[in-house]
């Protein structure tokens, strides 16, 4: 099994794409695992035939272990399959009552058949007849593991349902439609993400959604299991509680940044694009604000690579990474956002596209917040948390009473990296670009 991160120890089977007797070709894809951020094909690391499935779908596996069995020739299958262990059901206990986690499988005696690359997976949290399998003709999954989840649920077949994702890729909303539900998850415009926290932070972007998306919702009185997104997000909050924070406020009058948002706004770019890009600009003025510590000291990396926080729609956060933001052009660099986005949403990320930002942006703005504070996550020196955009009264300097839009930030620092008068600087030099010159980040 390739490594799909740095600190996970075990995944869940999405699904099979082979089943036993099937012909496999070194390198091609036998299996979807979901592991902590992203749904990972899993390549066969020999060829032949698949003999035995030792792991079903909806079961879980620790790192290394075996799930299956691949042998060279079709008459050795009928002999591997009778002394292969039986597989262990896949988590089948009702929504309302917690699932009994998955027994390991021990690894089969006979050395003769090669094991499946061993796939990791987390507390078995879905639904468990048999699950529905759409793929395309290369046998690549195309629903979202909660599409295939509300598919059982509301007993619709997967296969006469059009995907609004990636690719055809079909989402949880595309199947509540066909199923005559109530979308419960919508798009929002910016990014086309739900709840991404990437939308505008001035209001001038699309309203927020009625219903908090990105959440999992479970019936009341019942306990619902966090997934493995949700369970990495807690490991991430936990371990955030042994860094001395200290966070430092902003209030940025964003005139002139609307109006130049306006401006661009018909070319793709949007306000997300717009404050990474100034962030990454400010950034590279300000390398301790973009430092981190280690067991080693100080790691100064050598891009600005900007994490956006975005809400998923199973539950947990991802945070899509705007690599090199201060050296990216505008255009590109929101070109690049709605990609991430949409690959976000459909858990087709690669681990370097959400596991190696040097600074993260929260953006609240969306949803009407005044203000808030961000947790540092574990390995950057600092978040910031952006707020909406609101008209304000403020007094000039002359003494006249105007009426302004401002938006607040809050920047949350590892202060054994991070000085007050390095964050009060970064936040200075950030409120600067944005009230004066927010038409340079287009050059």
């Amino acid at each position: 099994m390739p490594a799909l991160s740095s600190t996970m120890t075990e995944g869940k089977i999405v699904e099979w794409l082979k089943k036993p007797g099937d012909r496999v070709e070194r390198g091609e894809s036998v299996l979807v695992v979901e592991s902590d951020k992203a749904d990972m094909d899993v390549e066969s690391f020999n060829e032949g035939f698949l003999a035995a499935v030792l792991m079903p779908a909806g079961g879980t596996a620790p790192v290394g272990e075996t799930i299956g069995l691949i042998v060279e020739s079709e008459a050795e299958i009928a002999e591997v399959q009778a002394k292969a262990p039986a597989a262990p059901a896949a988590a089948a206990a009702p929504a309302a009552a917690a699932p009994a986690p998955a027994a390991p499988t021990p690894a089969p005696a006979a050395a003769t058949p090669a094991p499946v690359a061993p796939v990791p997976a987390p507390a078995a949290t879905a639904p468990a007849p048999a699950p529905v399998a759409v793929a395309r003709a290369d046998g690549r999954l195309v629903a979202t593991p909660r599409a295939r989840k509300l598919a059982l649920q509301l007993g619709v077949d997967l296969a006469g349902v059009r995907g609004s994702g990636p690719h055809g890729r079909i989402q949880a909303e595309d199947v509540e439609r066909a199923g005559g539900q109530p979308v419960s998850v919508p798009r929002v415009a910016e990014g086309s993400a739900p709840a991404a926290v990437a939308a505008s932070a001035n209001g001038n972007g699309a309203a927020a959604p009625a219903a908090p998306a990105g959440q999992a919702f479970g019936a009341p009185g019942e306990t619902v299991p966090f997934n493995t997104l949700q369970q990495a997000v807690n490991r991430n909050m936990v371990a955030s509680l042994q860094v001395p924070c200290f966070r430092v406020g902003y209030t940025i009058t964003t005139d002139k940044l609307d109006a130049f948002y306006k401006s661009v706004k018909a070319k793709g770019v949007t306000m997300t694009a717009l404050l990474a890009k100034a962030v990454g600009v400010v950034l590279a003025r300000h390398p301790q604000v973009n430092a981190a510590t280690t067991d080693a000291g100080m790691a100064y990396p050598a891009a600005v690579n900007v994490a956006v926080a975005v809400a998923m729609e199973d539950g947990g956060l991802i945070t899509p990474v705007l690599a090199s933001a201060d050296r990216t052009d505008i255009y590109s660099l929101a070109r690049n956002w709605a990609d991430l986005v949409e690959r976000a949403r459909a858990k087709q990320l690669k681990p370097e596209e959400y596991s190696t930002g040097t600074f993260t942006l929260s953006n609240l703005g969306m949803f009407g917040v005044d203000r808030f504070d961000a947790i540092l996550p574990p390995g950057t020196g600092a978040i910031l948390a952006v707020a909406a955009s609101r008209p304000t009264v403020v007094a000039l300097k002359d003494g006249a009473i105007a009426v302004k839009r401002q938006m607040q930030v809050n920047l949350t620092c590892d202060h054994r990296v991070v000085y007050g008068a390095h964050a009060a600087a970064f936040l200075k030099d950030l409120a600067q670009l944005i009230e004066t010159a927010p038409e340079s980040l287009a050059l």
